[in-house]
Order: structure tokens, then C-alpha cells, then sequence
């Protein structure tokens, strides 16, 4: 029985590991990446428009330079992001230029989701990369980042990117089959996950063995299980279904867009955020936090209403108007994201709050569903 994806896939974003692209002597697993664009090129004349977030640029860093052992501090890291990036998309170029198929470099920070005009414009830009029939093949800026601005790992931003470009379908390569679970001292692997709960969320965290699906090598990879379980909540929430396979599989974009039941499939969560709203939950990184009484909290959770002054107890961090803020209540338990009407300097001149000001619009405000 093949699997059904809920609409056909016009457009999907790949995101490719570095245990898929590097070898453990940190140089370019070859094989592996000319099959890979050699199936790009083919969905494409297909009509299937691909977007590729591709890790690997501080792994094959180290291999320029000899290295073996990855630094600590964030100044190495950077020079070998920007060493390894050129090497990286060096390395796509021609391969993508042997299938007849042109190839755009995009680097992304927190600041390009943060910010709502350079949100708009990336998205722009990568229609406008798509439409000319180029592959973007993105990466994060590694070497401006900081760690304020960092996404942490390529899982993330392959689902905001995902998210930003409306895609039918992302797909996860890693270098294990899908998600697993020991049952009665077997492996058995996850064929379909209709929702991420709390014990699907236990598999993917209790084993750094493999068995949970956590193989990703030390010094080449940053996100595990956990952190794609975390991607694929953000990019089902935008109703955008996922699949984890192997990138070793032979011809695995080919067979997944058949419907073959490789991998871990993901299906999309049931209600659509609107772009806004799914911006101020996962693409906004937050600039403080807001705790609010057990009024508040309970006012907040019936939905479509405001927060209101009175409600609010304290807040933290530097934010301005128009910034978004997660709501805490009194145990530091999350209730909701939104944007925030005062500053944090304003919010300390306020005396009278008998006008009951509205600190966050109930229409930018969405309830947590972490």
C-alpha cells in the first residue's frame, strides 16, 4: 500500500545532514551527493520545484584545514563555516551543472524570521530563485552568527524555511531509517505518526544509541532525534507534512514522492495557523516574557480575549513595541506568544491601570500549543 501525502507535492524542501554529505575523515561523501542532485534534477523536470537546506559547511571546514576534533569557541567556528561554505557550494555547482540545473546560494539568520519585512523579502527572494528554475540551496550564516542569532541546528530552519516558502512536503535525510522504538528487544520503526505526543517525544529522547533514531556523529552534527521531532512540530503545525528517511537510501526523494513507505511519515496537524500567527508561535525568537496572575491565565485560555494590564505581575528582558513575547503564568509554565503593544520601559511608567490598556491584542496572540 503506498503512502497518500494530503496534496500533491509541487514544492518541497529537503534538508540534508552533514553525516549524509561528510565522511569521518571530513571531506565530501561524493557518491552520495552527485545521486542526490542527480534526483533534484530529475523532480524538477517534473514539475516539483525543491528548496535545499543543506548542513556541512564547518564539517567539510575541518576537512580543508586537516582538523579532526571540532573548536569550542565561536570565532573558529566561524572561519571554518565560511572555508567549508565555499567548498560546500563549490562542490553543489558542478554537480548540479552536469544535470543541466542552476544552483543559489542563501544564507539565513534568526534576524531573517525575527523581523517581519526581511521575512517578507526572503520569501520574495526564494520565489523568485524558484520561478527561474534554480535550486536555493540554503544554509545558516554561520559565519556572522552569533548565539543570539543562531538557529541551533538545521532541523529548525529547514521547517521555517519550509514554513516561509509554503511547501507541500519536507523531508528530513539523516543518516538513520526513521524514528524507532524497542518493543520486546526489537527495533520497530514508526511507519506513519499521526501526533507528536508526549511518548513519541520519550522514544526520541531515551536512547543516544540509535534506537531512538539519534545516530548523529560527534563533531559533525549538532541536532539529534529531539531536535527533529521539534522541527517537524513547527512545520506540521503549518499544516506541512514530513518525512525522516536515510540519505543513503537509494533513490529515497524519488521513492518518497512515489509514495514508497520509506522512512517516518509525519502527517500534518488538523487546522492551519495563519502565516501571522504561526510567525509569532515559531518564527519570531522572543525578546522577553510577560507573567501574568491566575485571572489572566484563565481569561487567556478561553481564547479571543486580550491581555490586559491588571493581569500582568512582572516582566523580563529588553523588548519594544511590536516585539514578541512569551507569556508565562505565576509557575513559569508557558501560556502564549504574542506581540506586545508596550515596551519594557513603558510597561514600568504605566500607573493607573484602571483603563485596563491592552498589553498584547487578542489578534496577536497565540495560545501555546508546546
Amino acid at each position: 500500500m503506498s503512502r497518500k501525502f494530503p496534496r500533491p507535492v509541487k514544492r518541497i524542501v529537503i534538508k540534508v545532514g552533514s553525516s549524509v554529505i561528510a565522511t569521518y575523515a571530513m571531506k565530501p561523501r561524493v557518491a552520495h551527493l552527485r545521486s542526490l542532485t542527480k534526483q533534484i534534477a530529475a523532480v524538477g523536470r517534473n514539475g516539483v520545484e525543491v528548496v535545499l537546506v543543506s548542513s556541512g559547511a564547518i564539517v567539510l571546514g575541518m576537512g580543508e584545514l586537516g582538523q579532526r576534533k571540532r573548536p569550542a569557541d565561536l570565532a573558529s567556528l566561524q572561519a571554518l563555516a565560511a572555508i567549508g561554505q565555499a567548498a560546500l557550494m563549490n562542490r553543489y555547482t558542478g554537480l548540479f551543472r552536469k544535470n543541466k540545473v542552476k544552483c543559489a546560494q542563501v544564507l539565513l539568520t534568526w534576524d531573517d524570521f525575527n523581523s517581519r519585512v526581511r521575512y517578507n523579502n526572503a520569501r520574495n527572494t526564494f520565489q523568485a530563485i524558484l520561478q527561474r528554475g534554480v535550486v536555493p540551496v540554503v544554509n545558516e550564516n554561520d559565519t556572522i552568527a552569533t548565539d543570539e542569532i543562531k538557529f541551533g541546528d538545521n532541523d529548525k530552519l529547514s521547517a521555517l524555511v519550509a514554513c516561509l516558502v509554503q511547501a507541500d512536503l519536507l523531508l528530513i535525510l539523516s543518516d538513520v531509517e526513521g524514528l524507532f522504538n524497542l518493543k520486546d528487544g526489537k527495533k520497530e520503526l514508526f511507519r506513519e505518526i499521526r501526533e507528536i505526543t508526549g511518548d513519541i517525544e520519550s522514544v526520541a529522547s531515551g536512547d543516544a544509541s540509535g534506537v531512538a533514531g539519534g545516530t548523529d556523529k560527534k563533531h559533525m552534527s549538532r541536532g539529534g532525534m529531539t531536535a527533529k521531532l521539534d522541527a517537524i512540530k513547527i512545520a506540521t503545525q503549518a499544516r506541512i507534512p514530513c518525512v525522516i528517511a536515510n540519505g543513503e537510501s537509494e533513490d529515497v526523494l524519488l521513492r518518497v514522492l512515489k509514495g514508497e513507505r520509506i522512512g517516518t511519515f509525519f502527517m500534518e496537524k488538523e487546522g492551519k495557523h495563519l502565516a501571522k500567527q504561526h510567525w509569532i508561535s515559531f518564527g519570531a525568537k522572543p525578546k522577553g516574557f510577560i507573567t501574568v496572575d491566575d485571572g489572566a491565565r484563565e481569561a487567556l485560555r478561553k481564547g479571543g480575549r486580550s491581555l490586559l494590564l491588571p493581569g500582568v505581575v512582572s516582566w523580563e528582558g529588553h523588548f519594544g513595541v511590536d516585539d514578541v513575547v512569551v507569556v508565562y503564568d505565576k509557575n513559569k509554565r508557558e501560556i502564549a506568544r504574542g506581540l506586545t503593544n508596550y515596551s519594557t520601559a513603558d510597561l514600568g511608567k504605566i500607573q493607573d491601570k484602571k483603563g485596563k490598556p491592552e498589553v498584547i491584542h487578542c489578534d496577536n496572540l497565540v495560545l501555546c500549543e508546546r
